[in-house]
């Protein structure tokens, strides 16, 4: 197999090597990194990789995409160590079933691309004898997992900038009380503020010698690590008395639409998803956008109950227009339409209020004794509106995301249904750390003047 390589949706910068890639985050001409093509699975290969550990899996699918850059026996140690813990597959009712994706050390699902993304970083950073500094921006669980992913590596300083009003309290405390070599950074604004400004700054020549690079999911790395548990999923809960391969429906609770785009990739590998089902809160802009086949952003983003998700313009939907046949620019712009007729096939797109959210939250624990939290009942939900409308099959295989744990939004859960989450040892004693982060102003200049003078020591 030719090495793959990697190029930029926005076909103004060259093809890069998937470490390359990797070390850059968002190409020079401010588009994302995708493969020139995408590596699949035969049957026979889907077939063997029942049975296997989740670890297994991971560098299977990592090996197809990296080649010969990093050898497998590598790839194999970096995975058995990143994935040291649980990923439950919840069944709910028939052939229903919740995914669990908190089982990492920041009971998030964000802990299955950035714990790869670290492993794979500090060791193309060593290979190279060179030093990064990740920018990125989090509404949510991406922050505290790529602090904790990337927290005390000798190659790397990370600085995360959330908006101060927009985190919860322990979302917020996961990462302010680590220090070493991260820097957490509150911002009076929006999640996409933050993320205009660290793309602004990725495109600023006055800070090339910062050296910067991305864990946000415009990075390639992040996105590839998003294709595993679709896969790993479907192999744990297939039809395994026959070698026919059944079809699966995944819902995908969706925010920035990385998580959405590793179930797309991981369709496009060959694994045989029937629909994808596309769960956003009221931040409604993909739900419109296959309704009306237009795209227009939200600005700003609204502030719902499922905090990360509060995305008004997926920086992913660049990537999703691409392998449609379409190009997006990084503001947004459809410049080629996508082949929205096959889009339409696969997917189906619904956005759920803060008030359907709680009542989801309220009937699952009533009617299956199962605990979500926001971001999961926001794909409950969708996961019914689509039986009750579409009627799939009793029998048809699906699953849906839960993609936080539910600790972590503690007073949502008290408030639906009268009970406090027990607390994960990941979420345990945050209360009693010291936090430390600095506040800026939500405007890039700001944010310049910030880093010019917080690391401005790398000249």
């Amino acid at each position: 197999m030719s090495q793959i390589k990697y190029f930029s949706t926005n076909h103004k910068a060259s093809e890069v090597t998937f470490g390359e890639a990797l070390l850059k985050g968002l190409a020079p001409d401010k588009g994302l990194y995708m493969p020139n093509a995408i590596p699949a699975f035969t049957k026979a290969e889907l077939n063997a990789l029942k049975g296997k550990q989740y670890y297994e899996i991971a560098a299977t699918v990592f090996s197809k995409f990296l080649g010969d850059e990093v050898p497998y026996e590598d790839l194999l140690a970096m995975t058995k160590d990143a994935y040291n813990f649980d990923v439950p597959l919840e069944k709910v009712v028939d052939r229903k079933y919740i995914m669990r994706l908190d089982q990492g050390p920041t009971a998030s699902f964000k802990d299955f691309a950035g714990r790869m993304m670290g492993r794979m970083m500090q060791y193309f950073l060593k290979k190279q004898n060179v030093h990064k500094l990740i920018l990125t921006a989090t509404s949510g669980d991406t922050g505290s997992a790529m602090a904790h992913a990337f927290y005390g590596l000798n190659n790397i300083n990370i600085a995360v900038l959330f908006p101060e009003k927009e985190v919860s309290d322990r979302q917020r405390r996961q990462m302010t009380t680590l220090q070493k070599n991260v820097q957490i950074i509150a911002i009076n604004g929006k999640f996409d503020d933050a993320q205009a400004m660290v793309k602004q700054a990725f495109s600023d020549p006055d800070l090339e010698c910062l050296n910067f690079t991305s864990a946000n999911s415009i990075n390639i790395g992040r996105l590839i690590p998003q294709i595993v548990y679709y896969i790993y999923a479907y192999t744990q809960l297939r039809n395994q008395s026959s070698d026919e391969l059944e079809q699966v429906v995944f819902c995908v609770p969706s925010g920035n639409f990385g998580d959405m785009m590793g179930c797309v990739l991981a369709t496009k590998m060959g694994l045989p998803v029937k629909r994808i089902l596309v769960a956003t809160n009221e931040n409604d802009e993909f739900e419109k956008l296959m309704k009306t086949h237009k795209y227009s952003k939200i600005e700003p983003s609204k502030n719902c109950l499922s905090s990360a998700m509060n995305v008004g313009h997926p920086s992913n939907l660049a990537r999703l227009i691409e392998l449609y046949g379409g190009n997006m620019d990084e503001k947004g712009t459809i410049l080629k339409e996508p082949d929205f007729a096959a889009m339409d096939a696969m997917f189906y797109a619904q956005s759920v209020s803060d008030d359907d959210t709680r009542k989801t939250i309220t009937q699952a624990w009533n009617d299956y004794h199962v605990v979500l939290e926001p971001h999961g009942a926001v794909g409950w939900k969708c996961v019914e509106d689509y039986i009750g409308n579409e009627k799939p099959d009793a029998n048809q295989l699906l699953v849906s995301l839960e993609t936080a744990h539910p600790a972590k939004f503690p007073q949502a859960i008290i408030d639906a249904i009268g009970v406090d989450p027990e607390l994960p040892a990941s979420l345990s004693g945050l209360e009693g750390k010291e936090e430390h982060f600095d506040r800026i102003d939500g405007k890039y200049p700001a944010f310049k003047e910030y880093l010019d003078k917080k690391y401005g020591w790398r000249k």
